[in-house]
């Protein structure tokens, strides 16, 4: 491992005694609910896994506690604390998401011109069964066709039209940057003009490694790298529509999606974890490393806005990944759903120590 792990004890933790985490009482039986079904949770390099953590989410028996304290007090008999040291000796970082709302039309017009896509049926899975030669081992997937496998079209080509007229189409937005930005978070609640409300989330990639765009606009001098966030770029682009295209198509990575049941607004979208994301609770991870359903205790000194005004330190589950989510102390914060959410998820760029709480059952295998 390229980190090592120091054990704690919760009254080391700062800011433990002061958080609430009764919250994730519910998400805890949510996830035993998948963690018992036909498709377990892949257990990442750790060597946490998901049978381990469904035994302590079965003891929780699914109520939410009386209290703040009864709620610490069922993670303090139940986990050992961990502090992940990444041996660089650099601070763990945290990022944020959300789920954008975005207004769309059934049918497409000269406003409503600006596409959702379904997954094509061309797109297939990439791995090592199938990988030709020479292919670009970071693909996960790939075009399929009577010559054989080959890279699906880049967001440029299917911007210029490649997928029109093949049925896919979920449903047609006015901007093409709010479409861009649900491909950034991997998910979205599309609002139609009768007040309906249809969610679609991630399901699938062109297989384009992703490059952000804020570090396009730092690179040639467009934002400074003080001033980048999701508010800055946003209004960048709006203020530069002839340049939309230079800058978007700087992210060859192109995202699909599949319509989601809405199973309540209160709650996130359904993710990775194959249950809905909990606003301030839910943390994407890197799935290579840790499983989903572990908790962290995220701690940040300089992540404020979030909280009041107080330094960030909460008890979060890693419910969701994502490609630019890489290391043990690396996690993107789910803020929550609509324009709101997304004015907080967008400044956050914070230094963090993280701290995962491992069952009982496997703790002594690290200390």
């Amino acid at each position: 491992m390229d980190f090592a792990l120091k054990p704690l004890s919760f009254e080391e933790i700062e800011g433990w005694k002061d958080d609430d985490p009764s919250s994730l009482f519910p998400v805890m039986a949510r996830c035993l609910d998948h963690i018992r079904g036909t498709k377990r949770y892949k257990t990442g390099s750790l060597g946490v896994t998901a049978d381990e953590l469904a035994a302590v989410f079965d003891a929780a028996g699914g109520a939410e506690p009386a209290s703040a304290a009864d709620a610490r007090s069922f993670f303090e008999q139940n986990f050992q604390p961990f502090l992940i040291m990444p041996d660089s000796g650099k601070p763990g970082l945290v990022t944020a998401f959300y789920e954008p709302e975005v207004e769309v039309s059934e049918t497409r017009s000269d406003v409503w011109c600006h596409p959702f896509y379904r997954r094509p049926p061309d797109l297939i899975d990439i791995d090592d069964t199938n990988r030709p030669e020479g292919f670009d081992p970071s693909y996960a997937f790939g075009s399929e066709s009577k010559e054989g496998i080959g890279y699906y079209p880049r967001r440029q080509a299917i911007d210029g039209g490649c997928l029109e007229g093949k049925g896919l189409e979920i449903a047609w937005a006015k901007s093409r940057v709010d479409v861009f930005f649900a491909h950034i978070q991997g998910a979205a609640r599309l609002v139609y003009p009768d007040g309906r409300v249809q969610r679609i989330t991630f399901v699938a990639k062109a297989g384009h490694p992703f490059t952000g765009i804020g570090r396009y606009l730092i690179d040639i001098g467009e934002i400074p790298p003080e001033k980048i966030s999701m508010g800055s770029i946003r209004d960048w682009l709006a203020a530069h529509p002839d340049r939309q295209d230079e800058v978007l198509w700087q992210n060859r990575s192109y995202i699909f999606f599949r319509e989601a049941p809405v199973e309540g607004l209160e709650l996130g979208p359904v993710a990775a974890a194959k249950v809905p994301l909990e606003a301030m609770r839910s943390i994407a991870v890197d799935r290579m490393i840790h499983t989903f359903s572990s908790p962290f205790f995220i701690r940040s000194q300089t992540l404020t806005h979030l909280t009041d005004g107080k330094p960030f330190a909460r008890l979060m589950m890693a419910l969701d990944t994502g490609s630019a989510i890489l290391g043990p102390a690396r996690g993107d914060i789910f803020t929550g759903s609509g324009k709101q959410a997304g004015d907080l998820a967008g400044n956050v760029k914070n230094d963090a120590d993280f701290v995962i709480l491992v069952p009982n059952s496997a703790a002594g295998r690290f200390l």
